[in-house]
């Protein structure tokens, strides 16, 4: 039997920044939050296909703890998913990209941003949007550990790796 595995590098969000994120994804997204926790994505699996390039790459450079600016939900694919965006171009986190992908053919840039509605599991309406922007949530967040996480035949996301940040 084949097994369909997917790697990816990500930024998980605290819990005390996550309480209302977790909660809009729990109400408005059940499946995808028993899936894997609030998060802003690194690095994608197309990235990462030299994990021990990539794994080598962070132990071997002076990594440090980066700070994410949120602005607005938006709404994408569509109108079906919704996420929380970066307000900036987010140099710190492009860096950490830049850094740990060296030597790999990798030439996307990649936006940060943490999906509040996957459009592949759940499907953002009018009124749902509406809920959602007059939520309070976080402008900042801070970041200062990379997870090497795992997910097999579409189940639960699984850590396999942390990787931390230094201090600023």
């Amino acid at each position: 039997m084949i097994v369909n595995i997917r790697r990816q590098l990500t930024l998980f969000v605290c819990e005390k920044d996550a309480i209302t994120i977790e909660q809009i994804r729990q109400k408005f997204n059940p499946l995808q939050f028993k899936l894997i926790k609030s998060h802003v994505t690194l690095c994608r699996e197309d990235e990462i296909e030299n994990l021990e390039q990539v794994i080598e790459n962070f132990l071997f450079s002076t990594h440090t703890e980066i700070v994410i600016e949120f602005g607005k939900v938006i709404r994408f694919d569509n109108g079906k998913g919704l996420l929380l965006s970066a307000n900036t171009d987010s140099e710190e986190f492009q860096e950490l990209r830049k850094q740990i992908l060296i030597g790999q053919t990798s030439s996307k840039k990649q936006e940060p941003h943490i999906t509040l509605m996957h459009p592949r599991n759940s499907i953002c309406t009018d009124d749902i949007f509406e809920q959602v922007a007059k939520m309070s949530l976080p402008k900042k967040i801070k970041f200062d550990c990379v997870s090497l996480i795992e997910q097999k035949d579409g189940g639960k996301w699984s850590t396999i790796q942390k990787f931390k940040l230094k201090n600023n």
